[in-house]
């Protein structure tokens, strides 16, 4: 049992955008522009300790611009998974994982799952997931995203280049004989955002993507994550003070001044970062899914993207938020499962996902 992999689950769930403290030691536009290291929430260790107990393979792929990026595989098999939701901790929810080295040789692929993490995480973090998902035959490959993990460093794009990233690094992938049979895209926040942008470039190639509480608009989800940040309540002595500052000087005029900044360290403009206009435009099937709970993303974003792409299926969980939809493998993993099995090859004939009998409302999927 890996109980400290609770806290890397949590930061999954922190969006796209979540800062390691309140007031991090750079400037808002410097973490906004490029994440600043790995947030310490996350057990690397104890990562990857489980990681070098189960058989996996891992190297390095150029993607967009020749920028490395890492990876993790794990083939099929019945690796024992002992997965289990434990409800809010004190600060997060918690979950308990374990398991084992499958007893018999993996049996051959049903298809390829990509697997893509939110910001300040790695693909480690995801390992829930991907454990999961190669126990019911998928090989599933994680990736660190450009900025994060053991992947290189590269201006960010909160999306549009992570998604050539994925791209390229598919394609090298599969020259490598690591894609085996239909591919498809699980990406959770940040990650989320980046398996639709990835999903258009990708094209016929794809055949469907889960994209777990993404954003609509880059600019758009930073004005709304960062004031719900800082509401949070002070949980050490120093932040009765920084709290206050930090709200003083992103107030307003001031957080408008840090996206500005980061536009220009960036060379892009994040309120054009449009991930509806992307998901419109992609042919395969996509299954979004959001917590109606979330504040951190709220609802309004998932619901925006929906509109945006008719044929998307949107899928809302009552009494879940930002940090609890993705650790909710008991009420989502039959869900998605059966998407990646029942999506149809050209993207015409996209299923009505499954809706957990434990309550959920399902939008446009007629």
């Amino acid at each position: 049992m890996l109980r400290s992999l609770a806290l890397a689950g949590a930061c999954v769930m922190l969006a796209g955008f979540a800062l390691s403290s309140p007031t991090p030691p750079l400037s808002l536009s410097a973490r906004l522009a490029a994440p600043g290291g790995t947030s310490p929430m996350v057990p690397t260790a104890r990562i990857d300790a489980l990681l070098a107990r189960l058989p996996h393979r891992q190297g390095a792929v150029p993607g967009s611009g020749g920028v490395a990026l890492h990876w993790v595989a794990l083939d099929p098999g019945d690796y024992r998974l002992q997965y289990r939701y434990l409800g809010m901790g004190e600060r997060f929810p918690e979950f308990s994982l374990d398991a084992s080295v499958p007893a018999t040789r993996p049996p051959a692929p049903r298809g390829t799952v990509i697997l893509l993490h939110g910001w300040m995480m790695d693909g480690g973090s995801l390992l829930p997931w991907a454990l999961e998902l190669a126990q019911h035959g998928y090989r599933t490959i994680a990736l660190d995203l450009r900025n994060h993990g053991r992947s290189g460093q590269a201006p960010s794009g909160y999306g549009t280049r992570e998604g050539q990233d994925v791209a390229a690094a598919l394609h090298a992938l599969d020259a490598e004989g690591e894609i085996d049979g239909p591919v498809h895209l699980l990406g959770v926040s940040y990650g989320a955002a980046t398996a639709i942008f990835a999903a258009r470039e990708l094209g016929p190639r794809l055949r469907s993507v889960v994209a777990m509480e993404s954003f609509d608009n880059a600019g758009h989800a930073i004005r709304t994550m960062v004031p719900h940040m800082l509401s949070r309540p002070p949980e050490r002595i120093s932040d009765y003070l920084a709290l206050p500052l930090a709200r003083w000087q992103y107030g307003g005029s001031g957080l408008d001044a840090a996206i500005a900044a980061a536009d220009r360290r960036l060379g892009i403009d994040l309120d054009r970062v449009d991930v509806g206009r992307a998901l419109a435009q992609v042919p395969a099937c996509v299954l979004l899914l959001h917590g109606r709970d979330d504040a951190h993303i709220p609802v309004a974003q998932g619901r925006a993207l929906a509109a945006a792409a008719p044929h998307a299926r949107y899928l809302e969980l009552q009494g879940e938020d930002h940090l609890t939809l993705p650790l909710r493998l008991d009420r989502l993993s039959g869900v998605v499962e059966d998407w990646f099995a029942q999506a149809s090859s050209d993207g015409t004939q996209c299923p009505i996902p499954t809706t957990p009998l434990d309550g959920a409302s399902t939008v446009g999927a007629t």
